[in-house]
């Protein structure tokens, strides 16, 4: 039996329909049934879970204030720190590795009464490094990375919710995968205190649920200020209320094939002309200044890692896998000036793009250059890395599929810090469908 969604779950229990431990139960049993086959836990603990829960079941039964998630199950990366579970980051190098604090997502979840389930599989370092995670839809495929764990949870019904992180295309591109709305709200909207670091420019919080609704009411409640991240912003009070007001028209959509295109698969181009027809989207192309902005992440990225990784490379190489070591190698290399022209150039792109949003309400474009390839790789994150090098909102809706049957996501980008329309948008085309 799959659980509900966020919203539908915390309403259950509010209301007296459902307990807290009842809900738990239902997502263990889920769990029990689908993960020797997926793998997307990298720490579970069913006692533990039953022991939130019935706390939680208590509090509400003493007529305490009820927080929002008040007894619901909530998934989290094993990026995030967590008194009460190990925190590895996907490698052997930090194998037991026990925090002494909650990160502020963490924190967060608890204070608005979250039970958290468990740690979500991420891979190696979040990056690319296949962890054991399979896509729930076809284990024979990848669930992508690197919140593997997070997508594929929620798309085999194992939690209502899961948070995840994206330094390159590590939401959207899992979300698409598995068949999940994941959504990356603007750069900085949700604070990274207490998770692993790999670049502050790029680093962002994000999450993958079954529903837009369900998303925006998650990202409402992490987002917000704080004092330790110094790029964390203000809170967004309404986004949840304001992702599902009905628009007074269908929105104007932009078709932008970006500079990843030369990946895209050709069902996957064949899909979206379709769909951009049936939309309306018109096509608009991207100006010259974009052309090297996938590579400018990546040095970005590199140079990132290697920097904020230096002590765990220098004492444990030998425990990380060679494309990470070939990262951060690379990483240490690159030159001051072009690091620093891949950092600037952020902002004659941000001068381009803004003006594009005065006329379109969000860009339309693929998650990834197609479905969930084999398992022995997490997939190309190219589609992503534009949108997360400027620091836009992204979201990802399953609306379409291959001819295999393995979901294709359908990528929506909104304009920095307008995450309401894009959230807007995004919720028409979901109440839409792909038809």
């Amino acid at each position: 039996m799959t659980v509900p969604g966020l919203a539908a779950a915390a309403a259950a229990i509010r209301d007296g329909r459902k307990t807290s431990t009842g809900t738990v139960r239902e997502c263990l049993a889920r769990i029990a049934s689908r993960e020797p086959e997926i793998q997307a836990w990298a720490h579970l603990d069913e006692a533990h879970a039953l022991r939130q829960a019935e706390a939680a079941d208590r509090h509400k039964a003493g007529g305490s204030p009820l927080g929002p998630l008040h007894g619901v199950p909530v998934g989290v990366k094993d990026i995030y720190d967590t008194t009460d579970f190990p925190t590895e980051y996907g490698s052997a190098l930090w194998e037991g590795h026990r925090p002494q604090r909650d990160a502020v997502v963490v924190t967060t979840l608890r204070a608005a009464g979250a039970v958290i389930l468990g740690k979500t599989v991420s891979t190696e370092y979040a990056y690319y490094q296949p962890n054991k995670t399979r896509n729930p839809h076809d284990p024979a495929h990848t669930p992508g990375g690197s919140s593997s764990g997070s997508a594929a949870a929620v798309a085999a019904g194992m939690v209502p919710a899961a948070v995840g992180s994206q330094t390159n295309g590590s939401v959207i591109r899992p979300a698409a995968f598995c068949g999940v709305v994941g959504y990356k709200p603007t750069h900085g909207t949700i604070p990274r205190t207490g998770a692993m670091l790999l670049s502050r420019i790029l680093d962002t919080v994000g999450v993958m649920t079954r529903s837009v609704a369900d998303a925006a009411l998650l990202v409402e409640l992490l987002a917000g200020a704080d004092g330790q991240d110094p790029d964390a912003r203000p809170a967004i009070p309404g986004l949840a209320a304001a992702a599902i007001q009905t628009l007074p028209q269908p929105p104007r959509l932009a078709f932008v094939r970006t500079p990843a295109w030369k990946y895209v698969e050709p069902e996957t181009e064949k899909a979206f002309a379709a769909l951009a027809g049936d939309l309306g989207a018109a096509e608009t192309p991207l100006g010259r200044s974009f052309d090297n902005a996938i590579e400018r992440h990546g040095v970005v990225m590199a140079v990132d890692m290697a920097f904020n990784f230096r002590a765990d490379y220098d004492r444990g190489r030998d425990k990380l896998s060679p494309a990470l070591c070939q990262l951060l190698e690379r990483g240490r290399q690159v030159s001051a000036m072009v690091y620093k022209d891949a950092v600037e150039a952020r902002e004659t792109l941000y001068r381009e793009l803004d003006p594009l949003f005065g006329d379109c309400d969000a860009i339309l474009t693929p998650a990834a250059p197609g479905a969930a390839p084999p398992v022995a790789t997490t997939g190309n994150p190219a589609f992503c890395s534009l949108w997360t090098y400027l620091g836009t909102p992204a979201i990802t809706l399953p609306l379409l599929k291959a001819a295999n049957g393995l979901p294709l996501g359908v990528q929506l980008v909104g304009g920095r810090g307008d995450d309401a329309r894009l959230l807007r948008v995004a919720h028409w085309l979901e109440t839409r469908g792909a038809t």
